[in-house]
């Protein structure tokens, strides 16, 4: 890979690729990309035939990007993520085009199918070597046509794949007909070449068939995109196409109608289904100043929604391409799989030639072992003893029954089905690294408000000595009013419900984990937390008395200074969430080591975790310091997870061996994080770690049979035991069983 160059030049391309068969195709791909000139980043996908690639725009265009695929040997368009027709099409155009050629094989294979097996019964059958020779070869340049170009092009580029040894086998059975014409003493096994490559291309239209069902859950999420939406203009409705549609436009949303775009309820009161993007099926109510997200379904009410998001920029657009990031990423332990991957077909194709050369220099002591598995493997009574014939026999066997495909396909078909049930379930997992890591996890640091609390805070009390508590919350509430803090909501919606007019303000300055300041008509104001005003050296002794008591009742308290002098407090409390005592208490049994960290005083905190039988609490600590508590963690050799949902919580989230958000939260959070909880209910964490253990154990399963099954296979194949036809069937089974594996994680539930 090329070092990554200046961010302003860079760009992600996206690619849907058609032809790759198996992991040699994807790894060709991926070395032929990267060792392009300005391709910074890589990854190839086999299952979803799709490629993500980071490139210098300076150094490469996109379109050069098909141009090194194509010349690599395989076709390839530039996608746009949020495009339902474009993959849809590809998809269907790869299960109809293998379905086509499946079907073509095998109405031209039966023929000499039959006249094999009457030529075995002693039928007599007049010509019966051209007959076969002559029929196998429509199989093989009709129906077989694209596995053999793309196995001599990979072949001639150095870097042979699944077709190349499908190609082989299948052309080695087929020779032997023209050199059994040619009187050369050989047996016929051109019928077996058409079989094999018969039983290859319907092993491709199954593996199709099983790969779109692995993908379902991006093309479901693709789909639940409103295809148009009914706009207010001048009191004039009309109906656009969902492309047309603007930030600030009005929606009419009627009820049993999915809601078009991310926006906020201007007019009305429903009962919103939200159950694509949460998970959860119950319906959310919701009315005027409520935010909703676009395609979920209006159930009950008439609603008017402005639009604040569009296009890419939506709930689902993202949902759709974190999705797909990660469907595209990969696991550490891939890496043992790609580069076995890598050198398998050129191992294959020498252990093909050290299998023909054995069996001629030691013909006694391998047909020994041959004849002793006779009585047992019925099929190889059926070849004849010629040396040259046993020698082929297991020659072919080993080309085809080598499958670095159930190699391939072990991870990202695990992957996809996994991050894309996690997806149905509200649980939006970033990237395929997280899954491996998730499962190491021993120690889970808790965020408090937003996280373990409702993150609602409510003020509890207002105090001052010498200024009205309404002068004192106004003033708060005007200033608080520019921050998107749970705190400031609070302090400003009990100005609101008491009608206390705001006044504007200027400089207003966010000091993150401390609180605020800002000038307001002339006056400098600071609100915040103690040691904000330890900070700013503001003295606090007249209110100690004050902060301490309400501290002791659980309640954050929020100091506020006129030109320096302390003149009131504000306290606030937050309620727990429902399902955090049973989510605590569950990861508490699963051997997790549960740490609350908070930025409120020890005292707010400590009131929290006894609630919670938390034992571990770190408070009254800055955003720095949730960063250096998962240090000082890591560095004992504990595995990490940070649970948290605001600004102060991201550079935690990025430091931690996997960042949970809370999907309640802010962006920067769920950007910087490796797995979202969607609905914000914190026993999804419970839900992400268990998904997260079910998909990497069917991950290493999968690996564990692709590399068992090479293992066993391989050596039996060259001891002459596998007839080329059961070596190919096994061939085809071991990649299934694969996907079909993978499939399970589809019905996975807590």
């Amino acid at each position: 890979m090329h070092a990554q160059s200046n961010d302003t030049h860079t760009q992600t391309i996206d690619l849907l690729i058609s032809g790759m068969t198996c992991a040699g195709c994807s790894n060709t791909i991926e070395n032929a990309l990267s060792n392009a000139h300005g391709v910074i980043e890589v990854n190839v996908n086999l299952l979803s035939e799709r490629a993500t690639v980071v490139i210098d725009t300076e150094e490469l265009s996109p379109e050069h990007l098909v141009h090194i695929i194509e010349h690599a040997g395989f076709s390839a368009i530039l996608v746009d993520t949020s495009s339902t027709t474009v993959i849809d099409d590809s998809l269907k155009t790869s299960l109809s085009s293998a379905f086509t050629r499946m079907k073509i094989a095998w109405y031209l294979t039966f023929p000499v199918m039959l006249l094999m097996i009457l030529h075995m019964n002693s039928v007599h059958i007049p010509s019966y070597l051209w007959l076969e020779t002559l029929l196998t070869l429509p199989v093989l340049l009709i129906a077989g046509s694209e596995t053999y170009i793309k196995g001599w092009k990979t072949a001639r580029s150095g870097r042979p794949t699944m077709d190349t040894l499908i190609m082989l086998g299948s052309g080695a059975a087929f020779i032997t007909g023209p050199l059994a014409l040619a009187n050369i003493p050989i047996t016929s096994f051109a019928a077996i070449g058409a079989m094999i490559m018969a039983f290859h291309l319907s092993g491709r239209f199954i593996e199709a068939r099983a790969k779109g069902h692995a993908s379902q859950a991006i093309r479901r999420l693709l789909e639940l995109g409103a295809k148009s939406a009914t706009v207010i203009h001048n009191d004039i409705e009309s109906e656009i196409p969902i492309e047309e549609l603007r930030i600030g436009d009005i929606m009419l949303v009627r009820p049993g109608s999915a809601i078009p775009t991310d926006g906020e309820i201007i007019e009305g009161y429903s009962a919103v289904d939200e159950s694509m993007a949460t998970g959860e099926s119950i319906p959310v109510e919701k009315t005027t100043g409520d935010r909703v997200i676009g395609s979920t379904l209006n159930t009950t009410g008439l609603l008017k929604v402005r639009a604040t998001k569009v296009g890419h920029d939506t709930f689902l657009a993202q949902m759709v391409r974190i999705v797909q990031e990660a469907q595209n990423s990969k696991v550490p332990i891939q890496a043992i799989a790609d580069r076995v991957t890598e050198i398998f077909v050129p191992i294959i194709a020498l252990l093909a030639l050290v299998t023909c050369a054995a069996w001629f220099q030691f013909p006694d002591t391998l047909s020994a072992w041959r004849d002793s598995a006779i009585p047992y493997l019925p099929w190889l009574q059926l070849i004849d003893t010629p040396v040259s014939t046993l020698a082929l026999f297991a020659t072919i066997s080993v080309l085809v029954i080598a499958c670095p495909c159930a190699m391939g396909l072990a991870t990202p078909t695990a992957l996809m089905v996994g991050i894309g049930t996690g997806a149905s379930r509200g649980i939006l997992i970033r990237n395929g690294e997280a899954i491996q890591t998730m499962r190491n996890i021993d120690t889970i640091c808790l965020d408090k408000t937003g996280t373990l609390t409702e993150g609602q805070l409510q003020v509890k009390g207002v105090f001052s000595h010498s200024l009205d508590e309404n002068e004192i919350l106004r003033l708060a509430a005007s200033v608080e009013h520019a921050s998107e803090h749970p705190i400031a909501k609070a302090i400003v919606s009990e100005a609101t419900s008491k009608g206390l007019k705001r006044e504007c303000i200027q400089n207003f300055q966010a000091i993150p984990g401390k609180g605020v300041t800002a000038s307001l008509n002339g006056l400098t104001l600071a609100l915040g937390t103690e040691a904000l005003f330890t900070s700013l050296d503001i003295q606090q002794d007249d209110y100690r008395e004050a902060i301490a008591d309400e501290q002791l009742k659980g309640h954050t308290v929020i100091l506020i200074a006129i030109e320096g002098i302390l003149r009131g407090i504000i306290a606030v409390a937050d309620s727990l969430k429902e399902e955090a005592f049973e989510t605590v208490h569950s990861l508490r049994n699963q051997g997790k080591e549960v740490i609350m960290l908070s930025g409120d005083h020890p005292h707010t905190a400590s009131a929290i975790a006894k609630q919670l039988d938390i034992e571990q609490v770190r408070a009254n600590i800055l955003p720095k310091d949730k960063v250096r508590v998962i240090q000082e963690l890591q560095s004992e050799g504990r595995q990490v997870a940070m649970v948290g949902d605001g600004i102060n919580d991201a550079a935690a989230l990025a430091q931690a061996d996997t960042g949970i958000a809370i999907g309640t939260g802010t962006d920067i959070a769920i950007e910087t994080a490796d797995i979202t909880l969607v609905q914000g209910n914190l026993k999804n964490l419970l839900g992400a770690i268990e998904l997260s253990q079910a998909t990497y154990t069917t991950i290493t399963q999968n690996l564990y049979w692709a590399f068992g099954y090479n293992l066993l296979a391989i050596p039996l194949a060259m001891l002459g035991l596998l007839h080329p036809l059961v070596a190919e069937s096994a061939m085809v089974v071991s990649s299934i069983t694969v996907i079909v594996n993978s499939l399970r994680l589809r019905n996975y539930s807590r």
